[in-house]
């Protein structure tokens, strides 16, 4: 996953606001506020609600 660190700092959560954190393993972005996670495909956050599940 090749997400920059600079649009890392500036993403957030879209249900809660809180600060996302990448998860290179499984290629997700992973909410540290209310737990959503977020799918990245081909290096593009999806950050769509209905797109993210819980964990």
């Amino acid at each position: 996953m090749k997400i920059d660190d600079w649009l890392l700092e500036i993403l957030a959560c879209p249900a809660c606001k809180a600060p996302l954190r990448a998860e290179d393993e499984t290629e997700e972005l992973v909410c540290t506020g209310c737990g959503l996670i977020y799918p990245v495909r081909d290096d593009i956050p999806v950050l769509l609600v209905d797109e993210a599940r819980k964990p």
